[in-house]
């Protein structure tokens, strides 16, 4: 288990890392706060696995453990790291959170996409 690495953070906009917006920093802010996890120490992950209606399903998880080669970008004062082999899929993706009638969640905008299912969790490219 890896501790938490001080590699220095990117401009996510600059390097067309994976974008988190506004509303869905706000949203995991409100998540660390409600159960109470160590805000200076918790990451979000966001990756891909195989899997799902489409081929890939996304991820996202809190998490102290990060790896060496773990990607780290901040956004609205949340760090977000992804491993490599994610962000070859998740370049340019923006993670958004909807709080609408038909729902709530997390929402991915993937440029990488080439198809994605109806509930929007997996894809393909």
């Amino acid at each position: 288990m890896s501790t938490i690495d001080t590699k220095p953070t990117h401009d996510v906009e600059a390097e067309a890392g994976v974008i988190l917006t506004e509303n869905a920093a706000r949203e995991v802010k409100t998540i660390i706060e409600q159960q109470e996890l160590d805000a200076d120490n918790v990451r979000l992950r966001v990756g891909v696995k195989g899997g799902g209606c489409s081929g890939f399903s996304y991820i996202l998880d809190l998490t102290e453990t990060q790896k060496d080669t773990d990607e780290v970008f901040e956004q609205h004062g949340v760090k977000v790291i992804c491993d490599p082999k994610s962000l070859l899929y998740l370049q340019g993706t923006t993670v958004d959170f909807k709080d609408e009638i038909m729902g709530r969640g997390f929402v991915f905008q993937n440029p990488n996409a080439t198809t994605s299912c109806g509930c929007g969790s997996s894809f393909a490219v």
